[in-house]
């Protein structure tokens, strides 16, 4: 309840428990124009009804106290306080309109009573009367001039009026009753740069670090009035000074001086008191998080992202706790391409707040990346009992069980995942690929072909479909001629690729042309001599009748790894098995 309020509901209070029977004392000279019996019946009943009607209005029930109230007024038509009580109901349920006759009936009764005056002014203003309410203050400050209150309500007429010359004046004549405040001053500083007076507004502010030297908040407001007018040589000094007033501890201050020092390239210091406000654990981990962030977006430079980098470890020393500390630390980390660390992390982040959305997003992207796809299933499954319609982490999840030879909850994964995101085609065409394949693994071949050719239909140059398709088919030894068009496409746009060429060659093997599949398989060799492309080079070469060239290649590939469990047959028995 503020001062205003307050003061009223005193005032009503004194004015039916007290200032009735006060009036009565005037009963004798009444009582001359009726016969007293009837007088103080009428008193009595005054003064009944005014007690009855303060019980609803303390209970809010306006309406009710309406009704008491003028039945006092009706009892004692002189009553200033009944019409006072009435008005001050009917302004509690904002029907002031309603309130201002009985206002103003009071304030004829008692012309000095302040309380009245500041009713009725008070009313003239909600109801946008301005003119009228500043005459009531005025003839309130004539009565007593030396009461503040009135010259508050003056300027703030004033200010509604857009006279800010004439508000100055009233806060002037405050400060001369009461002396120096700070919400006069900030008052007066906010009309004075309206006005277009700097130099006044800055005087005012002087007032207040002149008055109170040992006040760090005062050179803070009379440094940010020199700042946002680029005056930054002069704010500085004020900011140091109240660092060294008591303030040193104050991570606000520092971060203050540091945006103070930066505007004037001062970099140096002002990362220095960046970091010194990072480093103080009453500065909110949230703050530092916001502040991180867009210190990150508006420095790219290399030194400042190491410096964001301890900026992040001081938020983490600071509050260990801090789960959005750990995510955002995790996001330079991994932008500093320090991916096992940003991990960690990730990690912890989500176990600290397992809600934030955006860190489970990022730590099965990096466990993707690192092709750690034990705990990328562990993790997406946790994720998915958080937010089962992300797609994303059905996504991840069937990727993870589809690298694990896991195929059928792959597939559960990727279908609930493909039905998730309808409408992101970029999106579909990736789950149609690895459905793809993990159809294929399980023998449904129309599914796996069908999830292929979806992707193709919106994607004819998809490198991976083309290379996985083609070579599922030739596996199968179904659409050759398709397959070839797929593997001759692959190459034709990625002529340096050993996979894709291996790729072409065997398709081209399955169709029996062996010596255009020898041409590519010798390419692939020399771009990837890894077991499986040597297999299929040696394969090649035996077809062709080079049977002891081909028994060498077969010795490399064994070498290189990752052939057939049949290379080690084809070796001993010098002899092709398919």
């Amino acid at each position: 309840m503020n001062r205003r309020m307050l003061s009223r509901l005193l005032c009503l209070v004194l004015v039916c428990l007290l200032a009735a029977p006060s009036l009565f004392a005037q009963k004798g000279k009444r009582q001359s124009q009726r016969s007293g019996a009837s007088r103080q019946l009428d008193l009595s009943q005054a003064e009944y009804y005014l007690t009855e009607g303060m019980k609803f209005y303390i209970l809010d029930n306006y309406t009710k106290a309406i009704d008491y109230f003028q039945k006092a007024a009706e009892a004692d038509p002189q009553n200033a306080g009944a019409n006072y009580a009435i008005a001050e109901a009917y302004n509690k349920m904002k029907r002031y309109a309603d309130a201002i006759p009985y206002a103003e009936k009071s304030l004829r009764l008692d012309a000095r009573n302040k309380y009245y005056h500041l009713m009725l002014g008070g009313l003239y203003e909600k109801d946008r009367r301005l003119p009228q309410a500043l005459k009531v203050y005025q003839e309130l400050i004539r009565l007593a001039p030396d009461d503040p209150e009135p010259y508050l309500d003056l300027a703030a007429i004033y200010l509604q009026q857009e006279k800010y010359e004439d508000a100055v004046k009233a806060y002037d004549r405050i400060e001369k009753l009461i002396g120096i405040n700070e919400e006069v001053v900030r008052q007066k500083q906010q009309l004075y740069l309206k006005l277009n007076r700097l130099e006044a507004a800055i005087a005012e502010g002087k007032k207040l670090t002149e008055a109170y030297p040992d006040e760090p908040r005062y050179l803070i407001l009379l440094a940010e009035i020199y700042n946002s007018n680029k005056r930054t040589d002069e704010a500085i000094p004020l900011i140091e000074k109240a660092l060294l007033n008591g303030g040193g501890a104050n991570a606000q201050l520092r971060l203050i001086l540091s945006d103070l020092y930066r505007t004037k390239g001062q970099v140096q210091k002002a990362d220095q008191e960046l970091e010194a406000a990072f480093g103080n654990p009453e500065l909110s981990a949230d703050i530092k998080v916001q502040i991180l962030a867009d210190y990150v977006k508006s420095h790219n430079e290399e030194e400042s992202r190491n410096n964001a980098l301890r900026l992040a470890a001081q938020i983490i020393k600071s509050h260990p706790e801090s789960a959005k500390g750990h995510a955002v630390y995790g996001d330079l980390l991994m932008f500093s391409d320090q991916k096992t660390q940003a991990k960690d992390q990730y990690l912890t982040a989500v176990r600290l707040d397992n809600s934030i959305f955006e860190a489970w997003q990022q730590l099965v992207r990096l466990e993707a990346e690192l092709g750690q796809t034990d705990s990328l299933r562990k993790h997406t499954d946790l994720a998915l009992e958080l937010f089962p319609n992300q797609s994303i982490f059905w996504y991840f999840n069937g990727f993870a069980h589809l690298a694990g030879r896991d195929y059928f909850k792959a597939i559960d994964a990727l279908e609930e995942g493909r039905r998730l995101s309808v409408g992101n085609q970029e999106l579909l065409n990736d789950y149609n690929a690895m459905l793809g394949d993990a159809y294929n693994a399980t023998g449904e071949y129309l599914k796996s072909d069908a999830a292929y050719q979806a992707v193709l239909a919106k994607d004819p140059d998809n490198a991976a479909v083309l290379n996985n398709y083609s070579y599922f088919l030739s596996l199968r030894g179904e659409k050759l001629d398709q397959a070839r068009q797929m593997a001759a496409r692959l190459v034709e746009q990625n002529p340096d690729n050993p996979t894709y060429l291996d790729t072409f060659a065997w398709v081209l093997y399955m169709l029996k042309d062996y010596q255009q599949a020898r041409k590519y398989l010798e390419k692939a060799a020399k771009g990837s001599p890894n077991g499986n492309i040597l297999e299929h080079y040696g394969d090649v070469l035996f077809q062709l009748g080079e049977t002891e060239k081909a028994l060498q290649v077969w010795q490399q590939a064994k070498q290189a790894g990752k052939a057939s469990d049949k290379l080690d047959q084809k070796i001993a028995q010098k002899k092709l098995y398919e």
